[in-house]
Order: structure tokens, then C-alpha cells, then sequence
């Protein structure tokens, strides 16, 4: 019978590898262990919580595999692992539960585990990349770097696994001393167009690390070509060119990126390197710390596009080889974020060090997870602790006002906001999003003039900012205040952001507002089809239905906007509009105005 099941299971298995498989675009790994499930702690302060089945109950291979599988489909990497390693346990002999094993402790960050179970998969002459990547990364650790070519020349086909494992091979090739033959290396690497930067990068970077200062600014220029918005690439480039006595050049650099995208505590802290004439350090100079640096690279892109599990086997492997690889924390907290394992995220965010360039970001992102996780108190007291820290920074004063106000705890955010607003000089561009964020506070808490003028001081800061004219223009609609210069805003906002529902709701509200109900049920249905889970547009829509006659429309949209979950404040009046409609002939105060008030 107990053959019978593992057959049916090894079925399934396979069936669900290949689908893997497929999906990465790459063959998957696998592995036994001989722990059973752990008691561990999450991070952020959380109680310790158990993975695998409970202590109580007694471990079949049938209901460890199809949980493990349940947890899999969650992207709990954790209770995955856990559950197949149990079934591992029960079938030691199944390479395919040896495979999604390895694989799941990797992602979860247990290496010593997946360590245990690349070895046992090379012993089982089982071919996976991912599996010789870590035992090489041991290797490369040691300083052991022959070895660690072995592996490495051991790993099979395909795109990712080549550039992977070629390049971490050209960083073993350099810890020996062997420059050229880690250039060739990379050259020979062949494949789509975007192994182009990775190369080039990584070309320049042992380059310079090996001294050759020429060569690496040809290599690292060809890299910038490719890509000026990847932030390790424009870093090393500008590090790069001072290096090579071209300071200006390199500040040019760094400014162009500044004009681009506000910049960046790395590109600062390599600023004020190259602006103090200090000599220009490497960014990688450790093989260990290059391979990390292919890791991070490939984990974060591919993190980016979906496939979780992968990614973070990908940048998990990165912080092992290089704790202080700072861009694979922030990426691997990027990944629980987006899947909505906060508790991991702020664990993941913990891990970038004091000293680093990212670390007050990763700080503030972790009070961003303390309110995810309704831990507002914690939230508070941490940015408080920053604020204290760097009082004239206002990241920290910006996302603490911010948490405050989607707790809708708005004279408090207001106060916060007002500090940051009196710690200012000379008013700068950027500045207009703490205006505006003042400004809804004062909106909500009823001090309208002073809302009016902090929208108004935000645009004359940024004067095509379309969040800034859609809730101006919607407000003043809203009140039936110069309806005139309000409707051409929220117009101007909606031909900025055609595609933002939110803004187009604002648009057919107006038309609402002013009595052009036809107009009105245009935008509107075009801002439920761009958000058709938001309860106020389907509510907006009804109204603008009931008003040209659409009457059962109307109720079906209210009826829908009922159960999308609205304010409950709003709840009462839409059950009032399914049971009574609108009443016959309402004067707005918008109608008013139109008929000889506008302008108020």
C-alpha cells in the first residue's frame, strides 16, 4: 500500500516539477535532511511560531506532501519546506522530494540545510545548477577556489544557469589570479541581449578590482550604454571614472542619475567619496562578495517579474555569501512585501547593517511593515526614534505623517507634516508632497482654507502634479466652489492620467455636481471599468444612472457598491438609494452656484 502511495505521489510530483520547470525557464532542484520541523521566531518581535506538522498529530507522507503542497501554493516558503522535508524523510528515495526540498530550504534561507541537501543530490548524480552554485559558494567562502570551479563547471544548461554559473566562475577565476582567463570567461558567455550588462558589469568590476583601471572604464561604459538607470551600474561607473582621474566626468554621472530619479544614498555616499579626493575603493573585490553580486543581480530582476521562489533562493544565496550585501536584503524584503509576509520583510530589512548606505531606508521601510502589520504604535515609536535622530530628514517625518493619516489620526499627522514644512528653507520642488499631504489632513479635519492654500502652494511647486489637481478640483467641486477653474483641473488631470480611475471618477463627479448627468455616466463608466472594485465610483455611477432614467442600472450599481465593503458612514445611504432611489428633484449646492453663485 505504502508503495502504491509513493508511486501516486511521485506522479504528482512530477507533474507539479515540470510545471516549475516550465514556468522559471529552468530545470529544478531538490534534496533529505534529517531534522524534522523547527519552532522558530519570524523577526520584528513576533511570537515564535511552529513549521510542519504539529507535535500532536503523527507525520504521514501523504498529508506532509499535499500540506507541503498547500503551503507551496501560499508562497510560505517556510511551512513548504518543512512539510517536504517530512515527506523527504518518509521517501528518502525520491529524487523529485529531494529536488522541491533543496529548493524550498534555499529560498527560505536555511543554507546549512540546503547545503545538506545539494551535497546528497550530487551524490545522487542528480544535475541542478542551483545545487552546485551552493556548494561552489562554500568553496568560494573557504577561499577554495579550485573546487569551486569544479561545481561550477558541473552545472547544466540553459540561460540562467550559463550566466550564473559563468559568471561566478570568472570571480573564482580572479581569487586565483587567472585575470584573463575571468574575462574570457564572461565573453564566452553567449545568450539573449540581456546578459549584455550583466557581463560588461561585471567585466569592469574585476577589472578594476585587478587594477586594470583602462580596461574596466571600456567595460563599464559599455555597461552604462546598456542600462543608466541600474543603480550598480551608474555606481560603478562613476567610481570607475574617478578612479581613473576623471572627476568631473564621474560627478556628471552621478548628477544625470540625481536628475533622473532623486538620487539615491549609495550614489551619495560614493559622491561624497570622490568629492573628498579620497582614493576610489572597488565596489566587489572579494570572489565570495562578486559571485553575491550575480546573485543579487539576477534574484532582483527576476523577483521583479513574479517567480518568489526563485528569487529568493536567488538572493538568500547572495546574503550568505555576502552578509553585508545590502541590495539583497532590501530586494529579498521587497519580495515578503509583495506577497504580504510583512513579519519576513522587516526580518529581511534587520539585516542591512548599521553602516551601510541603505540603512536608514531599510529603517523607515520597517516602520512601513510595523503598519502593514497594524503594529502602529511600533510603527510611530520607530520613525519617532529616526525623526529624533536626523530631525532635518524628511523621509521619516513624510511616512510618519503618513501613517498617522491612513489611520485617519489627521490633527496628529497634520502637526507631523508642520514640522517638516518649518524645518524647510528655500521651498524646492519636492517639497509640494508634504504640502499636499498637509492639505488633506486640513481637508478632512473641516479647516478648508488652510487646505486650499497648502494644495495651492503644492502646485505652485509643481504645477502639472494631477494628484494635486484631481483632489483640489474634486473638492471644490465637491463644496460647489469655483466650479469653473475646478473642473479645467480635474480635466488637466485626467489628460495627465487618462488611465488612473480614481482621477476619472473625479471628472464624471463633477459633471454630476454641475447637472450634466449624461457626460457625467460617460466618465463614470469608464472610471468603473479602469477600478471596478471601488465603492464610491459604482456608487457615483448609480447616482449618474438613477439621473437619466437608468433606474434598474442604478440599482444594480448601488447594490454592487454595497457589497465592494464602503466607509461606514457611507454603508446607510446606499442602502437608502436600493430602498427609496434618489429623490425626485434635488437642488446641489453645485446647481446652485452654476445658476448665478459660481465663483464662491
Amino acid at each position: 500500500m505504502k508503495n502504491t502511495l509513493r508511486a501516486t505521489l511521485k506522479t504528482h510530483l512530477f507533474r507539479h516539477s515540470a510545471r516549475l520547470t516550465a514556468a522559471a525557464g529552468i530545470a529544478a532542484c531538490v534534496a533529505v535532511f534529517p531534522a524534522a520541523a523547527e519552532t522558530v521566531a519570524d523577526g520584528g518581535g513576533l511570537p515564535e511560531r511552529h513549521y510542519g506538522t504539529p507535535p500532536d498529530l503523527p507525520i504521514t507522507l501523504s498529508g506532509s506532501y499535499l500540506a507541503g503542497r498547500l503551503a507551496d501554493g501560499a508562497k510560505d516558503f517556510a511551512s513548504a519546506a518543512a512539510f517536504f522535508q517530512e515527506a523527504l524523510n518518509e521517501d528518502p528515495d525520491n529524487d523529485i522530494l529531494l529536488e522541491r526540498t533543496f529548493l524550498l530550504k534555499l529560498a527560505n534561507g536555511e543554507l546549512t540545510e540546503a547545503t545538506y541537501y545539494a551535497n546528497e543530490m550530487a551524490g545522487a548524480g542528480i544535475s541542478n545548477f542551483l545545487s552546485r552554485l551552493v556548494l561552489a559558494g562554500d568553496f568560494m567562502l573557504l577561499g577554495n577556489y579550485p573546487d569551486a570551479i569544479t561545481q561550477l563547471d558541473r552545472s547544466g544548461a540553459g540561460p540562467l544557469a550559463q550566466l550564473s554559473t559563468g559568471i561566478a566562475k570568472a570571480w573564482a577565476l580572479y581569487g586565483r589570479g587567472q585575470f584573463s582567463a575571468a574575462i574570457d570567461t564572461i565573453d564566452a558567455l553567449s545568450g539573449p541581449d540581456w546578459f549584455d550588462v550583466f557581463k560588461a558589469k561585471h567585466k569592469a568590476q574585476i577589472a578594476y578590482a585587478a587594477g586594470e583601471t583602462a580596461e574596466a572604464l571600456t567595460f563599464i561604459e559599455e555597461a552604462y550604454a546598456a542600462d543608466q538607470g541600474a543603480i550598480r551600474v551608474v555606481d560603478s561607473y562613476a567610481r570607475i571614472l574617478a578612479g581613473n582621474g576623471q572627476r568631473d566626468e564621474a560627478l556628471a554621472v552621478l548628477d544625470d542619475y540625481d536628475r533622473l530619479l532623486n538620487g539615491h544614498p549609495l550614489l551619495t555616499r560614493t559622491r561624497q567619496i570622490i568629492e573628498g579626493g579620497n582614493p576610489i575603493p572597488p565596489l566587489v573585490s572579494d570572489p565570495s562578495a562578486g559571485m553575491a553580486e550575480i546573485m543579487y543581480g539576477l534574484g532582483s530582476a527576476i523577483g521583479r517579474d513574479g517567480a518568489e521562489e526563485l528569487a529568493a533562493a536567488y538572493l538568500q544565496l547572495a546574503l550568505h555569501l555576502d552578509p553585508t550585501a545590502e541590495f539583497a536584503a532590501v530586494s529579498l524584503a521587497g519580495i515578503y512585501e509583495r506577497m504580504e509576509q510583512y513579519e519576513r520583510a522587516i526580518s529581511a530589512l534587520k539585516l542591512v547593517s548599521q553602516d551601510a548606505s541603505m540603512h536608514r531606508d531599510a529603517e523607515i521601510q520597517i516602520a512601513i511593515n510595523y503598519n502593514q502589520l497594524d503594529r502602529l504604535e511600533d510603527a510611530r515609536a520607530h520613525l519617532a526614534a529616526l525623526i529624533e535622530e536626523e530631525p532635518e530628514e524628511l523621509e521619516a517625518i513624510i511616512t510618519l505623517g503618513n501613517v498617522l493619516r491612513s489611520h485617519q489620526k489627521f490633527a496628529e499627522a497634520e502637526e507631523i507634516y508642520s514640522k517638516g514644512i518649518e524645518s524647510l528653507g528655500t521651498l524646492k520642488n519636492e517639497n509640494w508632497l508634504l504640502f499636499y499631504f498637509r492639505g488633506i489632513c486640513r481637508e478632512r479635519l473641516g479647516k478648508w482654507d488652510d487646505a486650499e492654500n497648502d494644495f495651492r502652494t503644492s502646485l505652485e511647486l509643481n504645477p502639472d502634479q494631477p494628484l494635486v489637481l484631481n483632489y483640489l478640483g474634486y473638492s471644490l467641486v465637491d463644496q460647489g466652489l469655483k466650479l469653473d477653474e475646478a473642473l479645467e483641473m480635474i480635466r488637466k488631470a485626467v489628460d495627465l492620467r487618462p488611465n488612473d480611475g480614481y482621477i476619472v471618477d473625479s471628472l464624471g463627479w463633477a459633471y454630476y455636481r454641475l447637472g450634466r448627468y449624461e457626460e457625467a455616466v460617460v466618465e463614470l463608466e469608464r472610471a468603473v471599468e479602469l477600478r471596478p472594485a471601488d465603492p464610491v465610483i459604482n456608487d457615483h455611477l448609480g447616482d449618474a444612472y438613477w439621473k437619466v432614467g437608468r433606474k434598474l442600472e442604478a440599482r444594480f450599481q448601488w447594490n454592487h457598491a454595497r457589497d465592494l465593503d464602503p466607509e461606514e458612514d457611507e454603508l446607510p445611504k446606499i442602502l437608502d438609494k436600493i430602498a427609496n432611489g434618489l429623490p425626485a428633484n434635488p437642488v446641489t449646492d453645485a446647481a446652485q452656484a452654476e445658476n448665478g453663485q459660481n465663483g464662491g
